[in-house]
C-alpha cells in the first residue's frame, strides 16, 4: 500500500486519465461521419493508431502509456505491474474514455453524432465469430507491445511507440469492417 502514498503513483493515473481522454476523443472523433457517404476505415484506423503512437511516445516514461484496458490487464497478468498500480489504471482508463466521449459528444453537432463512432457487427458476422476476430486482434496487438517494450529489444524505449501504433491501426483496418 506504500504505493499509493507515492506522487509517482497519482501522477501515472492521471496520465492514463488524460491519455485515454485524448484516445477516444480523437480515435471516435475521426470514425465520425462528417460528410455524405461511408465512414473511412483508413481514417479511422490511422486514427486510432496515430493517437496511440501519439500518446505511447508522450505518457510512456510516466505511466508506460498503456491507454486500453487490455494492455494494463495483460501487463498485470504477466506480473509486470501490481495490482494497485493495474486498479488504478483500469478505473482511470475508464473514467478517461468517458470523459473524452462526454467531450465529443459535447463538440459534436448533432446531426453528425450517429453512434458518436462506435461500431456493430457487420450484418453477416455473428458474435461468436466477432468475438473470436475481436481475440485475435488483441492478441495481436499485447503481444506487439510486449515485443516493442521488451528490454533485449535495441529500439527501446524511443521507438517503441511506433510499431504500436501501427499494430493498432493494422487491427482497425482488419476488424473494423
Amino acid at each position: 500500500m506504500r504505493e499509493l502514498r507515492s506522487s509517482a503513483f497519482w501522477r501515472a493515473v492521471l496520465a492514463e486519465f488524460l491519455g485515454s481522454l485524448l484516445y477516444a476523443l480523437l480515435g471516435l472523433g475521426a470514425s465520425l461521419r462528417w460528410a455524405p457517404g461511408p465512414p473511412s476505415v483508413v481514417g479511422a484506423a490511422l486514427a486510432f493508431g496515430l493517437a496511440q503512437t501519439t500518446l505511447v511516445q508522450a505518457l510512456g516514461h510516466v505511466s508506460g502509456g498503456h491507454v486500453n484496458p487490455a494492455i494494463t490487464l495483460a501487463f498485470l497478468m504477466a506480473s509486470q505491474l501490481s495490482l494497485p498500480r493495474a486498479l488504478g489504471y483500469l478505473l482511470a482508463q475508464v473514467l478517461g474514455m468517458l470523459a473524452g466521449a462526454g467531450v465529443l459528444y459535447g463538440v459534436t453537432p448533432g446531426p453528425v453524432r450517429g453512434t458518436l463512432g462506435l461500431s456493430a457487427l457487420h450484418p453477416g458476422v455473428g458474435p461468436g465469430q466477432g468475438t473470436v476476430v475481436e481475440l485475435l486482434l488483441t492478441a495481436q496487438f499485447i503481444l506487439c507491445v510486449f515485443a516493442s517494450f521488451d528490454d533485449r529489444h535495441d529500439g527501446r524505449p524511443a521507438m517503441a511507440a511506433v510499431p504500436v501504433g501501427f499494430s493498432l491501426a493494422l487491427g482497425h483496418l482488419f476488424g473494423v469492417r
